[in-house]
Formats: structure tokens, sequence, C-alpha cells
């Protein structure tokens, strides 16, 4: 069974509309500068393991209220056992959640063919053309590609996001994004917090303003059915 690095009990910003909990598990193909998780991306092994039998108690002791689970990390899918996590939880009438980077579109279709996907949160880090820089791995493109088709032809809840950081994101690069992603749901800005960053000169970048971060949605608007900004 997975590995459990972290355990949000209540997360009422997590899973919009339901009453969730978030998981957070360890590891991470991508190295994006400004990422919050750095213990979860870097050294996850270092991280005590929350066991199983713990969270299924959690679980057992919020039946009557608990609605559904948020499972982030790092990225959820390197998990080989992901499905099984996800099995358990929908056994036990669970609403589930999936943040994920899109990186690994066979996987992530797999789960939503099985029915053990309810919503899926992807993040987009930047336009095509600049994912090797600011993700700062290799990337295959076409797998983000895929990733976005199969997401938009799921039939499941879903939301694109983007982490707005000075210095990687700007008009442009977002009207770039609009257009890779035309005709999608929902599409999140999220603010940037210099705090505890895989790069820690990332911690001295200043975030936009909010009204620079509304500026950013304002240009995307014609792209999506609704932007929204998520406070820090």
């Amino acid at each position: 069974m997975v590995e459990i690095k972290g355990l949000e009990k209540f997360s009422p910003r997590d899973f919009p509309g339901l009453i969730s909990a978030t998981v957070f598990l360890g590891s991470c193909n991508f190295r994006c500068p400004y990422c919050h998780n750095a213990g979860l991306v870097l050294n996850p092994d270092d991280l005590p393991t929350y066991p199983m039998d713990y969270f299924m108690d959690f679980l057992d002791s919020r039946k009557d209220w608990l609605e559904g689970i948020c499972v982030t990390g790092g990225e959820p899918l390197l998990r080989k056992d992901l499905g099984d996590f996800l099995s358990v939880l929908k056994h036990r009438g669970l609403s589930v959640k999936l943040d994920t980077n899109g990186s690994f579109p066979s996987k992530l279709e797999a789960l939503i063919a099985k029915n053990l996907v309810d919503s899926i949160a992807m993040d987009v880090k930047a336009p095509l053309e600049r994912y090797e820089e600011v993700t700062r791995t290799k990337v295959d493109k076409g797998k983000i590609k895929k990733s976005i088709d199969i997401i938009m032809r799921s039939g499941v809840n879903y939301m694109f996001r983007i982490t707005a950081v000075p210095g990687l994101i700007d008009e442009k690069g977002m009207k770039d994004i609009g257009q890779m992603l035309e005709g999608a749901k929902v599409f999140q800005i999220q603010q940037f917090l210099p705090v505890n960053t895989l790069d820690p000169d990332f911690e001295r970048v200043k975030p936009f303003k909010r009204d620079e971060i509304v500026e950013l949605g304002r240009c995307v608007e014609e792209f999506f059915s609704e932007v929204r900004i998520e406070e820090a």
C-alpha cells in the first residue's frame, strides 16, 4: 500500500464542495524551484510514514461526515500501488480527487477507466516550450498534451491550475497556456508562496500583487468557462 507522508485531517479548500481530508504522497519527477513541498519531493524517505492502520482508524472515526479525500504529493501517479489505495477509499464510499502534473497519461487514463477518480486537478507548469526550464527536468511534452486531452474528455470534474511565479509566467505565457487549454471548464491561478521552496533562492522572490494576479486571470478569460483566483 502507498506510503502516506502527510495527512491534513480537514482541508476545506482542496476538494471544493465536499467535506474532505488531504493525503500527501512522497516523490516527484519534476523539480519546480518554487515548490513548497521540498521535503516530499527531495527526501521523502526521511519523512515519517503514517501507518495504514492509523489512517484507516482516522477514516473510521469520521465515517459519518467525511465525504472525500484529496490525494496529492509530490506526484501520486509515481506510486505503483496507487490504484489499490484509491480502491480502498472508493470502497468506503469516499469521493476521490487526484492532483497530478500530467506526466503519466496512461496511468491516469487507467484510473479513470476503473472509476477510481471523481475529480482531477492538473498542475500546468508553463507554456509547453518552457516546461523543461520551469520543471528543471526532461519532459515528454506529448504526454502533457495527452493528459490534458484525457482529462477534458473524461467526464469527471476537473480543473487546470498554475502557480503564478514572477519570472516564470507573464501575460504572454498565460495566453499561450490558455490557447493550449482552450475550452476547459475551470482554470485556477494560485498565488506563489516563497516558503520552504525547493530552490532556496525562490524564498527571496516577491509574489505578484493581487491586482497583478487578477490581470493574469483577465487575459485568459476567453479560453475558459471559469477562471478562479486562489489566495495564498
